[in-house]
């Protein structure tokens, strides 16, 4: 078999998204299901433009978990060899509230403890994380125990291979504090490479919303670039080199906000294994995350390469 171009660790869930837009939640009569979390999605969006990629995560042995094992692999040809099933919880739900499309909510439902944050190093292999092209995880991964210590080890079996990235990811829902998510970024930042978060994700990193500030106290950590999403504004990339340069956000018509992001780093990925620039990959990552945004879903509407090329060549 092909080896793997990229390994994504951490969060997985079912997503139940609301076919009734516009309406709170208390009006909603249906649900459309798929499955999410940033380190699925990722994975799914890079394998959907065509590369080998698997997700090291845990699910529950419930039904659920089921369904998102075949749909990894059989919809989605992602590699499912360090999906665990964990024997006493259950798989998480994510319910979307899309009453304001462009500012859209997420119920999470992954108590006492979601199975993606109970991961060991003994259940992926350390041969694959060292060697595989593009590692990614998501600042979720740090938000509790064994999951922590995992991503620690991972870490140090890595030891700052390019490309090992950190999609800095914040989701307030798993903090008590956001005290903590810096503490736990600030052990992190010196094993990584890249760093991909936008303002108020910067924010929680490194102290900084100004996106060039938080792009030099990202770089001072020793990473080689540093990405600053900035919405409406584009993209702000920036080298260990000195180079710096704002990408123009390509405009849609937003349908849901959601997995937006994690179509930027699936074609962010694409173009770094293809050995684009940094522009070039956050290029098709602004058109790929417009693309999703203009749609519905997150896994299920990932676009292909030839939807991403059209809109570039345009």
């Amino acid at each position: 078999m092909p080896a793997l171009e990229l390994l994504t660790v951490g969060r997985i869930c079912v997503d139940l998204y609301p076919e009734q837009l516009h309406v709170p939640l208390r009006d909603i009569q249906s649900f459309r299901k798929s499955i999410g979390g940033t380190a699925t999605n990722v994975a799914v969006a890079c394998a959907r433009l065509g590369h080998r990629t698997a997700v090291f995560t845990r699910v529950g042995t419930d039904a659920f978990g089921e369904y998102i094992e075949w749909s990894l692999s059989e919809r989605f040809g992602v590699d499912t060899s360090f999906v665990g099933r964990d024997p006493e919880m259950l798989t998480p739900l994510a319910f979307a509230e899309l009453s304001d499309p462009g500012e859209p909510g997420i119920i999470f439902y992954r108590q006492p403890q979601a199975p993606d944050m109970r991961i060991e190093p003994s259940e992926v292999d350390r041969e694959v994380v060292e060697s595989v092209p593009i590692l990614w995880f998501p600042t979720s991964c740090l938000s509790a125990e064994p999951s922590r210590s995992t991503i620690h080890e991972l870490l140090s079996w890595r030891d700052r291979r390019v490309h090992t990235i950190l999609d800095l990811d914040w989701r307030h829902q798993f903090w008590s504090d956001p005290s903590d998510a810096t503490r736990e970024l600030d052990r992190v930042l010196d094993h990584v490479t890249m760093a991909i978060g936008n303002r108020a994700e910067c924010d929680v990193a490194v102290g900084e919303t100004d996106p060039q500030r938080a792009a030099e106290a990202l770089l001072a950590r020793g990473l080689t670039a540093a990405i600053v999403k900035m919405g409406a504004d584009g993209v702000l990339v920036a080298t260990r080199d000195g180079a710096m340069e704002r990408i123009a956000p390509h405009p849609v018509d937003v349908v849901c906000g959601l997995g937006a992001g994690d179509a930027f780093g699936g074609a962010l990925c694409h173009g770094l294994l293809a050995g684009w620039d940094l522009p070039a990959c956050a290029r098709a990552g602004n058109v790929a995350g417009a693309i999703v945004a203009s749609r519905l879903m997150c896994a299920d509407d990932m676009p292909y390469l030839e939807e991403i090329d059209a809109l570039l060549d345009r």
